[in-house]
């Protein structure tokens, strides 16, 4: 496998007020356990708080990357010889495909807390999918790295 002309790696990780609210959830437990003493109150503060990190931390934790000659967006992994042409989405644009232009046969890489987006034509005859969308905080950098490892395989 070669390596790409202009290699590409993001990781969506989850905002940072979503740590705050892990900690308010942590300490909803430890609130709600406080009439049973004040060990179970402080196994809630921890447990609740490590619990509800763990959940934002899986969540966020989604990577989008190009290697040699494919997409690698999440789990799925798609030969760039499958995609066409890649349109660079700003927040309204990236919001109307979320919303009323999207198309329920899409792979949606969907992570509202990021405003911008890349839409990338399914040119493979064999698959239904239309196209990919994927949220993405660079999405002119992802398009460029997508064309030039396309450039670069043919």
């Amino acid at each position: 496998m070669q390596l790409s002309a202009a290699p590409y790696e993001e990781r969506l990780t989850a905002p940072r007020s979503w740590w705050l609210v892990s900690f308010l959830v942590g300490l909803s437990l430890a609130l709600i356990l406080l009439p049973f003493g004040t060990l179970p109150m402080l196994v809630g503060l921890v447990g609740g708080t490590a619990a509800a990190a763990v959940a934002a931390s899986s969540y966020g934790s989604v990577r989008i990357r190009v290697v040699g000659d494919s997409l690698v967006a999440g789990d799925a992994r798609i030969p760039l010889t499958a995609l066409g042409e890649a349109e660079v989405l700003d927040a309204e644009e990236a919001r109307a495909w979320r919303t009323h232009k999207a198309d329920t046969r899409a792979f949606l890489l969907l992570r509202s807390y990021i405003p911008t987006a890349l839409r990338v034509e399914v040119t493979d005859p064999e698959d239904p999918t239309p196209y990919l969308y994927l949220s993405t905080r660079e999405p002119e950098r992802l398009a460029e790295a997508i064309r030039s490892a396309k450039a670069a395989a043919a």
